[in-house]
């Protein structure tokens, strides 16, 4: 290790200890019921780790923990009538191990201290919002996310197996995991920003989970309450924002070979789209839209796994079309899949690229067809659930939507 890197190395183990000792400092408190360590003890502490580290390595480090354990140990007892808590103690501990840290990687010693202190620095606000905001239902689903993003998924095998060789189930379970991610990121922005911001925003984190069934509750709203007409209609618009972030995390995880094809196409539409519903926003800015009444749960579980069963049952409706018939065998699966749902179509073909099964080329048509056919469900909603006036607002934007698409594939070809 040359001069350079121990002092940078010295200099990350001082941060530490300064940064996460400054937070302490202001909350240890004045007089006798004060807290046992501050800043002088928070930085001496990181630096004794970092020192421990160069001199012993782990053996010492370890020794130099348990003293500091003992020591921790004792003021708590001494003053836990005051301070019922560990926060100190053990954020003591962990300070001593990040000091440590920095002689050996100091750019994850330094993240580690990043969190290290904004949890401490909100926790107050944490525990305010696990305590009065946060629902037994959104518990739990955050628990189901947890599982299925960091238990399940590791287990499933990556490797393509059933008829044609044509489903991968890491894959599937993946774009499972996404969707409910994807879900939970609109639920956020739903408890932050919905009551604020109406249905516009309401529209785009709804989107994620299904914008056919956006566009038919902001009809059906619209039609009950012609006074919020525009605002409804924005929101229908900027759910199909949401359909092409969702297919470009779909092709992402899938096939980047896609993605790659299918940029141009997609930039384009967001593009359009998002400029025909700023017009809406703009044309609506006097109408005083309402918020959403409850957003429910994180995300819906039988959405995710619909879709996950869908993405299967296409990709091997389409693998046995493209045995038996070629390309033309995929276009049409991925055509009347499309009337039902973008994303799993497209998944299917984007996992026959991943395969192997099919030239990543022959993919952009498909994947547009099953585009353009699930406007036209989009379509038919728009005019069933919102009646005529709903439906000239929503209709010309998946014309535009299918316009750009098009004309981007065209170009890039």
């Amino acid at each position: 290790m040359d001069d350079f890197d121990s002092i940078a190395n010295f200099a990350a183990a001082l941060g530490i200890g300064l940064w996460v000792g400054l937070e302490r400092e202001r909350r240890k408190g004045q007089g006798k019921d004060r807290s046992f360590a501050g800043l002088r003890t928070f930085t001496i502490t990181s630096l004794l780790g970092y020192v421990s580290m160069l001199l012993g390595g782990e053996l010492l480090l370890a020794i130099t923990l348990l003293g500091v354990t003992v020591l921790a140990a004792i003021a708590y007892f001494k003053a836990r009538s005051q301070d019922p808590g560990l926060t100190t103690e053990i954020a003591l501990l962990l300070v001593l191990v990040l000091g440590g840290l920095c002689s050996i990687d100091p750019a994850l010693a330094i993240a580690f201290g990043v969190v290290l202190s904004l949890l401490l620095t909100y926790r107050q606000g944490l525990h305010h919002f696990v305590r009065t905001q946060l629902s037994e239902r959104e518990v739990r689903d955050g628990l189901i996310l947890a599982t299925a993003a960091l238990v399940i998924m590791p287990l499933v095998p990556d490797r393509f197996i059933g008829p044609f060789a044509a489903i991968n189930l890491r894959t599937v379970w993946t774009l499972t995991v996404l969707i409910m991610a994807v879900g939970a990121a609109g639920h956020v922005a739903m408890r932050l920003l919905g009551t604020r911001n109406g249905l516009a925003i309401t529209g785009i984190a709804s989107g994620f989970a299904s914008s056919a069934a956006t566009i038919a509750v902001m009809g059906s709203r619209a039609r009950k309450e012609p006074a919020l007409m525009l605002p409804a209609s924005t929101a229908a618009i900027l759910s199909s924002l949401a359909t092409l972030v969702q297919m470009s995390l779909v092709l992402a995880a899938v096939s980047l070979p896609t993605l790659e094809l299918m940029w141009l196409p997609l930039s384009l539409g967001f593009a359009t789209t998002l400029v025909y519903a700023l017009i809406f926003i703009y044309l609506g800015r006097n109408t005083e839209s309402s918020p959403a009444d409850d957003v429910g749960g994180a995300f819906s579980i039988k959405l995710a796994l619909l879709v996950a069963v869908s993405i299967a049952g296409i990709s091997m409706m389409s693998a046995a079309l493209l045995a038996w018939f070629g390309q033309g065998g995929v276009f049409i699966a991925t055509v009347l899949g499309g009337f039902a749902d973008t994303h799993a179509p497209s998944a299917s073909v984007a996992s026959l690229v991943a395969a192997g099964q099919l030239p990543v080329a022959s993919a952009v048509l498909p994947i547009l067809a099953a585009m353009s056919s699930n406007a036209c469900t989009k379509c038919l909603v728009a005019w069933t659930s919102g009646g005529t006036m709903f439906s000239r607002h929503v209709i010309p934007g998946q014309i535009l939507l299918l316009c750009a698409l098009w004309g981007g594939a065209f170009i890039q070809r």
